[in-house]
């Protein structure tokens, strides 16, 4: 049975993730997968030029060879075993499930916020302060959403939980009530 990448990802991403942990080296870990995610984004088709059978063998492990040059003992042994396992195409989600666990790790919470405008990185560093001192955690890393269908205010979205103070969902409340009456 073919296993989805989804459950590969987090296969290979645990893995990796206790290697990381026995070796006491997650944080150096965590910044070369940071590294690797970048050149994917930068180059989308990486993965599966890797594993592309139009391609000859020895051009695949050419690409792969420079490819992991650039790291050093885990993630460099880890990037040539799934490269080895035909798993290139995978990489992002492995990239991902270490990502979570590293934040668990960490007590990071991940979330978004969503505002009808942009915010500056100094409001958005305030919120983030505010909602990891509300759910118990060091820190909180949210992903910023403009969205002007919620007119004004903020919904942030953290730890399996959301916090709607959107001028939108007020006014939904509002006609609500009135509504009843």
């Amino acid at each position: 049975m073919k296993l989805d990448k989804y459950t590969v990802g987090k296969r290979y991403g645990k893995a990796l993730f206790e290697l990381a942990v026995e070796g006491q080296a997650t944080e150096e870990v965590y910044q070369d997968l940071l590294t690797i995610r970048k050149v994917f984004e930068e180059i989308p088709d990486l993965g599966n030029m890797l594993t592309d059978v139009r391609l000859h063998g020895y051009e695949k492990d050419a690409i792969m060879q420079a490819f992991a040059q650039g790291f050093d003992g885990v993630v460099k042994n880890f990037l040539l075993i799934v490269y080895e396992y035909n798993r290139s195409d995978d990489l992002l989600f492995m990239i991902d499930e270490y990502e979570r666990r590293y934040d668990q790790l960490n007590q990071v919470a991940l979330g978004s916020i969503t505002t009808a405008v942009a915010i500056s990185e100094e409001k958005k560093q305030q919120i983030e302060a505010k909602v990891a001192d509300v759910l118990g955690y060091k820190r909180a890393d949210l992903s910023p959403v403009v969205d002007p269908s919620i007119i004004g205010g903020v919904i942030v979205e953290a730890d399996h939980q959301v916090i709607d103070g959107s001028l939108a969902s007020q006014l939904n409340g509002l006609r609500a009530a009135l509504s009843k009456k």
